[in-house]
């Protein structure tokens, strides 16, 4: 009877270890038993960075480990999400991606695929802005419009190409019958320096960080791409409200880890990143940062890559970005 016992406790541990097992080798129920590399492939101070260490800071508390974030900036985000993608699948290395990750493979070598990561969550999105200097002589979306139809050469600034601020302009051209000269600049803060100083003639920026320059007069928002309107921003329209249907972009977050990841590890992690994005003070932290938090778990973020990717693999061909 004993020996029965024993060899049911012992199936029952080898198949409790086999649930936690893939890719690698066993991964133990313990997890985390050492410190989570969270990777932020932007620079440190935007929204990417801002949400990464804001999780990295929750998850640590809760899972009683440390977590630290790792910028990786470069190639409109390329380096981090590739390093992220040959990370080894064992729930220690996690990225926080911004929308480019479902851009850049059909832009260029990317050193990554798509299916390379299993989604975790999505965070939310916040909006871009097209803009100018108030010298510009560009009134509104509808005058710049009208200048690049009568004016050809007009330029446009962002931060990179195959950014989503690139693409919004681009989206705005195919919706219009217009066109305007790319100037790709090395990050959002470039960009929006650009049209300041009037070397292009508008900008297309994400909102994070600029709501300042607006409010005191140093740029102009004429238009901004998101949903709804932005709440500090009350009296810039949307691009539907401007006269301009379906050109909805915006830059979204989400939490992705390597693909091979244990579901047991995603599912932890999923729970433990609602809790800390249904936060009444992150949630208003967030907001202060310029980024709508809007949580879903994997399933549904698996559903929104499987939506969007055919999506803006067709903006990029239609707008003629050529991969290098």
């Amino acid at each position: 009877m004993l020996r029965r016992v024993c060899e049911r406790f012992l199936i029952a541990a080898v198949a409790a270890v086999m649930v936690l097992s893939v890719g690698s080798g066993p991964v133990r129920a313990a997890w985390p038993e050492r410190t989570i590399t969270i990777i932020a492939h932007f620079a440190p101070g935007g929204s990417n960075d801002l949400l990464a260490r804001l999780i990295a800071s929750e998850l640590g508390a809760v899972l009683k480990q440390a977590v630290i974030v790792e910028n990786r900036p470069g190639a409109n985000g390329n380096i981090g999400l590739s390093a992220a993608a040959r990370a080894t699948p064992d729930g220690y290395t996690l990225v926080v991606a911004s929308g480019v990750v479902l851009i850049n493979p059909s832009i260029r070598k990317s050193g990554y695929e798509v299916k390379d990561f299993a989604p975790v969550a999505y965070l939310g999105a916040s909006p871009n802005v097209i803009l100018t200097r108030p010298a510009s002589g560009i009134a509104s979306i509808q005058d710049l419009i009208a200048k690049a139809k009568t004016e050809p050469g007009k330029t446009f600034s962002s931060p990179g190409v195959g950014s989503v601020s690139q693409l919004a302009m681009e989206l705005l051209e195919l919706r219009t019958n217009t066109k305007l000269i790319h100037v790709p600049y090395s990050g959002a803060a470039p960009a929006a320096q650009a049209a300041i100083a009037g070397t292009t003639d508008v900008g297309s920026v994400n909102i994070a960080g600029l709501i300042g320059f607006i409010k005191s007069g140093a740029l102009k928002a004429l238009v901004q791409t998101g949903q709804e309107r932005w709440p500090d921003l009350p009296d810039v329209p949307t691009m539907e409200q401007a006269g301009i249907p379906n050109a909805v972009v915006e830059t979204t977050q989400m939490l992705l880890a390597p693909a091979g990841t244990p579901q047991p590890i995603i599912d932890r992690l999923a729970k433990e990143v609602l809790a800390i994005m249904n936060k009444p003070d992150v949630r208003e932290r967030m907001l202060t940062a310029s980024f709508a938090v809007k949580f879903e778990g994997p399933d549904q973020l698996r559903a929104r890559i499987a939506r969007e990717v055919p999506m803006w693999k067709e903006l990029v061909e239609r707008a003629g970005l050529k991969a290098e």
